[in-house]
């Protein structure tokens, strides 16, 4: 392995040709040399690296970075201007800048957002800005009252009806409308459907439970609401037989 400042060619090492401003360094890997701080290699050689005016050179020394305040514009550095009700900011998405709480980017100002009767600032400005006092919901400009009906309750979401039905009730034109549930039956929680389910053992139909009938080698599901055959009987029809 070469010492530092040569290269190995064809199992010799060669001392290597390192330009004014730079050092040598390891040249298993790369050329053998890097320009000091301050300089950046061009064509083979470290040019001075000359901040414009407002900049500075940066942590790592090869090139030069504008200072707060300021944004690089064609090798330049441009002074950034803050619009009213605006600061500047480092997480700004570009544009070096972001409005205050209650206004947000519009173009090149902070517009103030308008909040609505019923409404509140919210912590963020991004989407309307803005949201609902509980019992209200948004549309596009406006906070509208829930009405909320008998057996339900507010429910605070930006989808759906505002409000949900309790235990037991079940959502039906804007209504809650009180679940029947048939003997042998529990409610469930399910939205959809009946809303109910038959206990183990029953087999629902139409809006009854009605009980399992099973066959003789037969034994009730994993469901509990139906039946299957005891091995090694096949259901056949109504019956389990052996195959």
């Amino acid at each position: 392995m070469c010492d530092l400042g040569y290269k190995e060619t064809r199992g010799t090492c060669k001392a290597v040709k390192i330009p004014a401003n730079a050092y040598a360094t390891d040249a298993s890997f790369q050329r053998g040399w890097e320009c000091s701080r301050g300089y950046r290699e061009t064509k083979g050689n470290c040019i001075i690296i000359k901040p414009q005016a407002n900049g500075y050179l940066n942590a790592s020394g090869d090139r030069w970075e504008c200072n707060r305040g300021f944004r690089e514009i064609k090798e330049t550095c441009v002074k950034i201007k803050v619009p009213a009700h605006g600061f500047l900011s480092d997480f700004s998405g570009g544009n070096g800048w972001s409005c205050k709480h209650g206004y947000r980017a519009t173009e090149d100002k902070c517009a103030a957002i308008k909040v609505p009767t019923n409404g509140y600032l919210a912590d963020i400005s991004s989407g309307a800005g803005w949201a609902c006092n509980r019992g209200y919901r948004a549309t596009r400009t406006t906070c509208e009252a829930v009405n909320v009906p008998e057996n339900g309750y507010f429910q605070d979401t930006s989808y759906g009806s505002g409000w949900k039905c309790h235990r037991g009730y079940l959502a039906v034109d804007r209504k809650c409308v009180a679940v029947k549930i048939p003997a042998n039956a529990y409610f469930t929680e399910e939205s959809y459907g009946t809303s109910w389910k038959c206990d183990r053992g029953y087999i629902a139909d139409k809006q009854t439970c009605r009980a399992v009938k099973m066959p003789s080698n037969a034994h009730l599901d994993y469901s509990g609401n139906n039946w299957e055959c005891n091995q090694p009987y096949r259901k056949r029809n109504d019956t389990c037989e052996l195959p």
